[in-house]
């Protein structure tokens, strides 16, 4: 669509002059005040502005414009117009202001799917599976609202009071809730747990302003219980702010350690070091790491694995390496430029190539499936010219991503990739969710422990119950019972406990956990 737009432009512009050539009146310029001071680009938006024969709206042709000049630049330089700029912004805050609800469109209506802890609407008394039917004087049910609606309006101004119609399924009552809009947490550390008597696991989503005072305060936790060996998981983390990344690294690292380079486009080179603090420096340590292990990810990785720190368990990462800053354009657009590039501790670049466009570029991820990589860790393409050495003589290499140092296959056939893709969709939790609405108080009588080592309970859903679902709802699906159970279980856990008692239960048998404890017991001996 954007090249047919320029396209488009050309031929106009090839139109207009034809016809000025072969016209006899005269073209004349206007004198606007300043004009021939503007750049071209404000020059041509204020003669649309001022003389254009139809009305137009001058602010969407820049947007077009801008996107059209950032989709030009790096994959990662990124135009963010005015309607998307708040809810990234909060994303990476680690917070936002509303009343603290996850919640889904069920049929018509606003369905509580769990009630975020710690947030106003735990404190006022919603639950799970309460629907919202009145927010204030806003009717909600029987709208077809978007979830982009619903949000606009459960959030807000700090502060500002909020009043609830809700109707409660189990009790066949309606409800009136009193509540003022407050903050609301978006933990970036979805799960901390031991494994055994000195193992702890540790997972991080995204690096986000609260990042490392999360993860500071889950690993003394952890070490309370006697971690003396961790398991860090940024499988699946695309990344977000340095900042964090650098201080989760110096957690682990000596004093003096080189933790990242940057470097800007005058060539000018900054290391960030280690300054010897953390409270993680002598444990063993892995970090897993997959495909959609991405920048600030990487960054940990590598500074790991160059200085020798710990072992890499997984597969290839991503492969991106570099930085880019926000910086605002007016009227609530925002750009999000690349403005320097990172190399790990021994001085690799683990960018990956971007010169064949974003297409390409984000088709690689396919790509590796099709040459066998997911697979065979031998396919990885590897450079010797691209070959470093860490301080104890390991060799890594830079090119596109980390490569790991204990590999994990994935042998998944094209079905089984689907199969997989549904378990991890809101296809699952929309089954468990309708499985826990038909009997919850029953379901509420659960102990989490209990369910998280459960094997099998006549009060939970079998795996034909799901096959039909997905039947009925014309999703083909077809996968082991055993894995499908163990899903079931991990979202029932997850609706009724939250995101630590799913991990606990989808890391079950989990063929990278299971590696990880294996090195982990090398280590050891």
């Amino acid at each position: 669509m954007k090249n047919n737009f320029v396209l488009f432009s050309i031929v106009a512009l090839s139109i207009s002059i034809g016809y000025l050539l072969g016209s006899e009146k005269e073209l004349f310029i206007k004198d606007y005040q300043d004009v021939w001071r503007m750049s071209r680009l404000e020059r041509l938006l204020t003669y649309i502005a001022n003389d254009y024969v139809e009305k137009f709206d001058t602010d969407s042709l820049v947007g077009v414009v801008i996107e059209d000049i950032v989709d030009r630049l790096d994959p990662h330089s990124v135009y963010i117009p005015s309607s998307q700029r708040q809810m990234i912004s909060e994303n990476m805050q680690g917070n936002f202001y509303g009343i603290g609800v996850s919640f889904f469109m069920l049929g018509d209506t606003v369905t509580v799917i769990s009630v975020i802890k710690d947030g106003p609407s735990e404190a006022a008394g919603l639950l799970a599976g309460d629907r919202i039917l009145i927010s204030n004087q806003d009717t909600l049910f029987q709208k077809n609202y978007s979830s982009n609606k619903i949000m606009s309006i459960l959030k807000g101004e700090p502060g500002t009071p909020v009043n609830l119609k809700v109707y409660r399924k189990y009790e066949n009552r309606i409800f009136d809730f009193d509540l003022k809009r407050g903050k609301v947490p978006l933990p970036s550390v979805n799960s901390y747990y031991m494994l055994n008597d000195s193992t702890g696991y540790l997972k991080i989503n995204r690096f986000s302003q609260t990042t490392f005072d999360e993860f500071k305060s889950a690993i003394q936790k952890l070490q309370r219980k006697g971690m003396t060996q961790m398991i860090l998981d940024l499988r699946g983390n695309p990344g977000g702010y340095l900042h964090p990344a650098k201080q989760i690294c110096n957690t682990f690292l000596s004093k003096g350690q080189t933790i990242v380079i940057t470097q800007s486009n005058m060539g000018e080179q900054e290391k960030a070091v280690a300054k010897g603090n953390g409270i993680f420096q002598d444990g063993k340590l892995i970090v897993l790491v997959d495909e959609q292990s991405a920048s600030a990810s990487e960054i940990v990785a590598g500074a790991i694995q160059d200085n020798d720190r710990g072992w890499i368990v997984g597969r290839r990462t991503f492969g991106k390496g570099l930085v880019q800053q926000q910086m605002p354009l007016g009227g609530g657009d925002a750009i999000r430029l690349t403005i320097s590039k990172y190399f790990t501790p021994t001085g690799r670049s683990i960018q990956k190539p971007y010169t064949n466009g974003r297409e390409d570029y984000y088709q690689d991820l396919n790509n590796r499936f099709e040459n066998g990589e997911m697979a065979d860790e031998k396919k990885i393409p590897i450079a010797d010219s691209l070959a470093f050495k860490t301080p104890q003589g390991r060799t890594v290499y830079g090119g596109g991503g980390i490569i790991p140092d204990e590999y994990v296959s994935n042998l998944n056939t094209e079905e089984e990739e689907w199969n997989d893709l549904i378990l991890n969709s809101p296809m699952i939790s929309n089954f468990v969710f309708n499985e826990l609405d038909q009997n919850r108080k029953e379901f509420s009588e659960l102990k989490e422990e209990e369910l998280i080592d459960l094997e099998s309970s006549e009060i939970l859903p079998d795996y034909e119950d799901f096959y039909e679902y997905c039947k009925a709802n014309g999703v083909e699906f077809k996968n082991g019972e055993q894995e499908t159970l163990k899903a079931i279980r991990a979202n029932l856990a997850q609706q009724l406990f939250g995101e630590n008692a799913f991990y606990q239960i989808n890391n079950q048998d989990d063929v990278f956990m299971v590696k990880a404890m294996k090195k982990l017991d090398s280590l050891s001996n």
